[in-house]
This record gives structure tokens, C-alpha cells and sequence, in this order.
């Protein structure tokens, strides 16, 4: 069983380069701790899908609930799930159109197939919020 950890943050004066920055290093630390997801980011808050041992999200929530980028991390969803959604994505930022009339048409499009009804609901309502 894998442990899928779905959580919130609010870091509103991020640069796109500070973003890009955070996905780099969760791209090359988590395959070495067999840690995979997916980020969204809207200009204010970040939305973020992990997925992996128990033990090791753990540890990753407490580097995160310390890094000054982001505050007021809210844990929405923590359950263990039989396979994962994202095998193949050790960090996959999924980007959020511009425009609201294109963003549940394409977020639709970016999610994997293997998310469970209601974390693709939270993500998709949490896309056409902004």
C-alpha cells in the first residue's frame, strides 16, 4: 500500500524561476525516495499531490512545513491507496491555463487517468478557483 498525501499552502509572491526552481529539486530528490506527484501552482497558492511510503512523506511534509516560500500548509486528503496515480511522474508540474473557460478542459486532459474520483474533483475545483 502507498500513502497519497494531497495538501494546500499559500506562497503569493513566488517568480515563475522560483517555482521552476522547486520542481527542479523535487524532480532530481524524489526518485531517491521513491516519492512521486504532481504540482500546481496559481499565482497564490500551491496544490500538491505526493505519493509514497508513509515514512517518507512524513519526513517531506516536515522540510516542507519549515521552507519560508509558502505558508499555512493545510493537509486536505491522507489516505493509503492500492497503486499510485502519478508512477511516473517523480514531480510533474501541471500547468493552469490563463484562461477559466480552458482551464477544466485542459486540467481534464493533464490528470492522470488513476486519481480517484474525489482528489480529481478537489484539484479540478481548486484550477478553475483563480
Amino acid at each position: 500500500m502507498i500513502s497519497q498525501y494531497l495538501y494546500i499552502s499559500t506562497a503569493p509572491s513566488l517568480s515563475r524561476e522560483e517555482v521552476d526552481a522547486i520542481l527542479a529539486t523535487s524532480q532530481r530528490n524524489n526518485p531517491a525516495r521513491d516519492v512521486t506527484g504532481l504540482l500546481l501552482y496559481n499565482g497564490r497558492n500551491f496544490l500538491q499531490l505526493l505519493e509514497g511510503e508513509e515514512s517518507e512523506l512524513v519526513s517531506l511534509m516536515v522540510r516542507i512545513s519549515h521552507d519560508p516560500r509558502h505558508t499555512g500548509i493545510s493537509m486536505i486528503d491522507r489516505k493509503t491507496v492500492e497503486q499510485r496515480a502519478c508512477p511516473d511522474w517523480a514531480m510533474r508540474r501541471v500547468m493552469i491555463a490563463e484562461s477559466i473557460e480552458k482551464r477544466r478542459e485542459l486540467i481534464s486532459a493533464d490528470l492522470p487517468d488513476e486519481l480517484d474520483a474525489q482528489t480529481r474533483k478537489i484539484i479540478t475545483n481548486f484550477v478553475v478557483l483563480n
